[in-house]
């Protein structure tokens, strides 16, 4: 997946959830970097169902025969689908390994494109919607600020690595603050130090 430019998988689908994207011609980046970036606790959780959307893909047939042993079953299923379970769990044991995290990973990262055109189009439909409802129902329109706002957060760009909270922009004020009052009384400890031993 190296490269500067961006390459076309066609019969792609995007595991996240939506299915229109199949059989279609879907834009993926390049991995950033070999090296793992730190992912946002949603990013990794996108990546996790990717993952597991691909170990399922690759048991398929196993996953489908304890079903069939299952179905209809109720505290039956852990003795007569014993050896169906086993086989499906060796199953998806051996294809879950960290060749296919990385793998799902790069996937995710490829499909970055076709993130940002579905939040810019679920945006736009909200938008839409919003503004019938407010003709619908006579309601004044939107504050100027709260629009501009509303339209900046759109045009976001996703962030890799996640957001800083406001907790750690607090803390590393306070932490600035805290060692500038130590190094002060440092420093006066130390002048009153030198005043003595003068």
């Amino acid at each position: 997946m190296g490269g500067d430019t961006p390459s076309t998988i066609f019969g792609s689908a995007d595991n996240s959830g939506s299915n229109d994207t199949t059989n279609k011609n879907v834009e993926h980046l390049p991995m950033p970097s070999r090296n793992p970036l730190p992912l946002s606790a949603s990013q990794e959780a996108q990546v996790r169902d990717i993952f597991y959307a691909r170990v399922r893909k690759q048991c398929t047939e196993e996953i489908k025969a304890f079903a069939e042993c299952a179905l209809g079953r109720t505290f039956s299923v852990p003795f007569a689908c014993r050896e169906p379970h086993r086989v499906m769990n060796s199953c998806m044991k051996l294809h879950a390994n960290q060749a296919e995290q990385d793998a799902a990973r790069e996937e995710w990262f490829a499909l970055r494109m076709e993130r940002v055109r579905e939040r810019e189009r679920k945006a736009r439909r909200k938008a839409e919607q919003e503004a019938f409802l407010r003709e619908w129902w006579g309601l004044p329109e939107k504050d100027r600020e709260e629009a501009r706002k509303e339209l900046e957060k759109m045009n976001q760009k996703e962030r890799v690595g996640g957001y800083v909270g406001n907790n750690r922009l607090r803390d590393a004020a306070n932490n600035e603050k805290k060692s500038r009052i130590l190094e002060q009384a440092r420093l006066e400890r130390d002048g009153i130090d030198r005043d003595l031993h003068t």
